[in-house]
Formats: structure tokens, C-alpha cells, sequence
């Protein structure tokens, strides 16, 4: 089944640490909400047909759009294209606008599955990264979304953080645990170009910790999760049997999908195409018929290096007998140095990342790259 991923590129704060793209700036809204419910007119095509089974309201911050908002675009959607009766549905919210109310709106709109950016439970934490909601809001917004009783949540937490130490990753880690929860992202902060945390950096205001003290912490990540019966399906990416996200699921698995909204991607197969990472000038375009996206078309090298870079994230690894090009034998030498060193394996025509080379994917996968299309 396809996928519909709708990107809402505003937020009520930066955090330092985002380079997705968003606005704080909420002057624009109606216009490009009006903007993506033409876009989903435009292409109704795009997916050929295919049964819709995931339809992802990802951002910025979803959580802020009105209700009436939410319900037009989810109407539109079933409108166009043939949704699934058992499609999984998800909201990504921030903790400050989770209410016992909002959740029961949302829930009576049909969605099935609420995504919470946590980050962390300590009110220093969340001051260093620029978020909007205190540790507090942290607490009551994941007992009110475990008692709501929607088909799935997850929350995400971010782990190698400056000075964390083993103890602070850990108890953030039992909080989670013992208020039940099915699914948990967390994520290694990273300093990304362009953001506040990248200014910080170099101007010596923050020193980021050192590659094995965040090795560690996904280590132990790694061994939490496995105690408490959550299943490593991806490498950043935990959840107890028959809660894994099947939107995300699709995206490794080289499912078609359809992006709607300002720098939103699509995937056909064949083609990539991107959105204008620009409110004004995405919504402009659609309303006067000019193009709001720039597409490229992958080769078969392409085609196979996502395959790898993908593939080798997740439990299911890469489908050897899927894959255009011979990328172990283009690149014997490094195939057999990641193998010798116990970082990668083949079972049943499956390549597989052990758990040592879970901590060096996108460096294992680059180096099984394709450079040509031999």
C-alpha cells in the first residue's frame, strides 16, 4: 500500500537543534492550507491507484492546525484517493498542546496514532533545546495520550546531549518505560548546519560529547529496550510487537508515497520529486498554475544505493535479489572489511548489519555505495 505524508511547516519556537523546515511565523497558514488541499487535487494521480495505507501529518508541528483544518485535508484525502479502512493515521503533537479534549478531537477525526515530541524530562534539557513545553507537560502529556485509547503512540527522546551522563539517559528511559509505552523514537542530537545548536558550537558556547560517551548511551538504549521487550526494527526506532510504525516501515521498504506541502518529498518508483522549501512561494505557485516542485529521475544506481542506505537501518536489512546492481561485488573490498570485522553478515539472502555495525549504518551503507551504473 502507498503512503501520504502532509508536511505542516510551522511551529511556535525554533528548536536549536531543527533543520526541517518551518516557520514561526503563522501569518501564512490559511494560504498554504488552502494550498496543500489543491495539491492534493493536482495529484491525485500520482499514486496510479495504489490503496492508501498510512497517511502521516508530520513538520514543524501538526498539533498546531485547527481541528476544522485537520478535517478538511483528511476529508480531501479520502475524497481523492482510495484509503484504506484500517490505514494508520498519525499526528505528530508537542506535549504543550495535548489536552484530554484535543486528544478526543483528534481521535474523533479519525486519527489512529499520536507521534509526541518529548525529547527529554528535565526542565534544563528541554530550556537547552528551545522547546516550547516544560518537563511538567512532558509527564501529563504522555498519561493523557496512554489513557486516550488511539490505536498507537509513540513519544521521541534525544540521547547524547551535552555532559548527559549514563545515569540522566537512564532515568529518562525508566520514565518512559513505566508510563507504557508501545513505541519510542530516540535519536543522537547531531549538529546540523544552520541551525541555533551549529552557532553554538562554533562559537565554543557548547562542547558536544565525545563519540563513545554517545556510542554508550545507544548501547544501553539498545540493552533497555531488549529488557523491556521493545524490538530494535530500525536503528533509531523501538517498539513492542504490532506497534511499529508502518508509515516509516514503507519508507525503508521502498513503498511509493506522496508528499504534500512545502519541502515534502514523493516517491513513485522511478522519479523523486521535492516540494519548495518556501510557504509564500509554495502556495504562490499553486495559485497561479505554475510548478511548485523540482523532481530528478533515479538511475539504477540510485535506485540501489537507497535500497542499501535503507535497507541496512532496519531488522529486515537489505533483499540481496532486490538489488539492480551488484553493489557487494562493486565493492568486494569494503563488503569484506565491514564483514571480517563483524559489522555485517548475510542470512537467507539478506544483508544485515550485526549489532556492533548498528552504530556505523550510514557509514557502512556509503561505503557499499555504487558509483556508476556498470
Amino acid at each position: 500500500m502507498a503512503g501520504i505524508y502532509i508536511h505542516i511547516p510551522f511551529c511556535r519556537k525554533a528548536c536549536t537543534y531543527c533543520d526541517f523546515h518551518f516557520s514561526t511565523n503563522m501569518g501564512t497558514a490559511e494560504r498554504v492550507y488552502t494550498a496543500m488541499r489543491r495539491e492534493l487535487e493536482h495529484r491525485a494521480t500520482y499514486l496510479k491507484g495504489d490503496p492508501v495505507g498510512t497517511i502521516y501529518f508530520g513538520g514543524g508541528t501538526p498539533s498546531l492546525v485547527p481541528p476544522g483544518r485537520l478535517q478538511q485535508m483528511l476529508e480531501k484525502i479520502h475524497e481523492l484517493y482510495p484509503v484504506s479502512s484500517e490505514a494508520e493515521i498519525t499526528l505528530e503533537a508537542n506535549p504543550d498542546d495535548v489536552t484530554v479534549e484535543q486528544l478526543s478531537i483528534w481521535k474523533g477525526l479519525g486519527i489512529t496514532r499520536i507521534s509526541v515530541g518529548i525529547q527529554s524530562f528535565r526542565e534544563d534539557r528541554l530550556r537547552f533545546m528551545g522547546r516550547s513545553h516544560d518537563a511538567e507537560r512532558s509527564i501529563k502529556s504522555i498519561e493523557a495520550i496512554a489513557a486516550a485509547g488511539f490505536r498507537s503512540w509513540t513519544m521521541d527522546l534525544i540521547y547524547g546531549l551535552p555532559d548527559m551522563s549514563m545515569a540522566e539517559w537512564d532515568e529518562q528511559l525508566t520514565i518512559a518505560l513505566d508510563h507504557g509505552m508501545p513505541h519510542l523514537s530516540a535519536y543522537c542530537l547531531t549538529v546540523e548546519e544552520r541551525t541555533a545548536l551549529a552557532h553554538q558550537v562554533r562559537k565554543g558556547l557548547v562542547t558536544m560529547p565525545e563519540d563513545a560517551m554517545q556510542s554508550a548511551q545507544f548501547d544501553r538504549l539498545i540493552d533497555r529496550m531488549e529488557q523491556a521487550g521493545l524490538v530494535q526494527y530500525e536503528i533509531s526506532n523501538f517498539s513492542v510487537p504490532g506497534h511499529f510504525s508502518r508509515h516509516n516501515s514503507a519508507y525503508w521498504e521502498g513503498v511509493h508515497y506522496l508528499g504534500i506541502g512545502p519541502s515534502a518529498h514523493s516517491f513513485n518508483g522511478t522519479h523523486r520529486q521535492w516540494n519548495r522549501s518556501n510557504n509564500v512561494i509554495y502556495a504562490e505557485a499553486l495559485e497561479i498554475g505554475k510548478d511548485w516542485w523540482e523532481q530528478e529521475e533515479l538511475t539504477a544506481r540510485d535506485r540501489t544505493n537507497e535500497r542499501l542506505l535503507t535497507g541496512l537501518r532496519t531488522m529486515a536489512g537489505v533483499d540481496l535479489d532486490r538489488l539492480e546492481l551488484d553493489a557487494l561485488g562493486m565493492n568486494s573490498a569494503a563488503y569484506k572489511k565491514h564483514q571480517e570485522v563483524g559489522y555485517l553478515t548475510v542470512e537467507n539472502g539478506r544483508l544485515l548489519l550485526t549489532r556492533a555495525g548498528r552504530h556505523f549504518a550510514d557509514r557502512i551503507a556509503s561505503d557499499l555505495f555504487v558509483t556508476d551504473d556498470r
